[in-house]
């Protein structure tokens, strides 16, 4: 069995212009010249927004080669930047989940079946999620255990989810 381990939160540095704030590929090349042993990493990331002591999940990505490679492509900096966009205040983090160190093929596989159970349960979390593959809410939930509205389970249900360690 693989078993991941998540290094995080990481506030992500900003360019603070006079009238916008922003994340470049230096504040990325920044981010891992502070963070150097999870560059060579592999695994899956989450862009979050942190407002208040709330955290909200604004991206969910995988690497195929390692972190600091993928991070902050292009592509990602534009998701990273509408978020920052459509946030006023909040600082911006970033979780890693990593693959254990083994000699000899990664497990792509698991990158792959972590990632789209991130991406679900990103947008049970946020609706807004900026990934584009995956994001298609499933049209079904087990009151009190997954995918249901915030309170108290009933008994039955938190027995349940205990049993079965969700």
């Amino acid at each position: 069995m693989t078993s991941f381990t998540v290094y995080g939160p990481h506030p992500v540095p900003l360019y603070r212009g006079k009238s916008c704030r922003i994340i470049r590929a230096e504040e990325g090349r920044v981010f891992f010249r502070n963070h150097a042993s999870l560059a060579a990493r592999v695994g899956c990331y989450v862009f979050a927004m942190g407002v208040g002591r709330g955290v909200t999940p604004i991206y969910v990505g995988k690497t195929r080669r390692n972190f600091g490679r993928e991070c902050f492509e292009p592509h990602k900096l534009g998701k990273y930047n509408q978020c920052l966009a459509d946030y006023e205040r909040g600082k911006p983090l970033l979780y890693f989940v990593l693959l254990p160190v083994r000699r000899g093929r990664r497990n792509t596989g698991h990158i792959e079946e972590l990632e789209t159970f991130l991406i679900q349960t990103g947008v049970g979390v946020n609706p807004n999620l900026l990934n584009v593959q995956g994001t298609k809410l499933e049209e079904w939930r087990i009151r009190g255990v997954i995918r249901s509205a915030p309170g108290r389970p009933a008994s039955p249900a938190a027995s349940f989810k205990s049993m079965m360690k969700l």
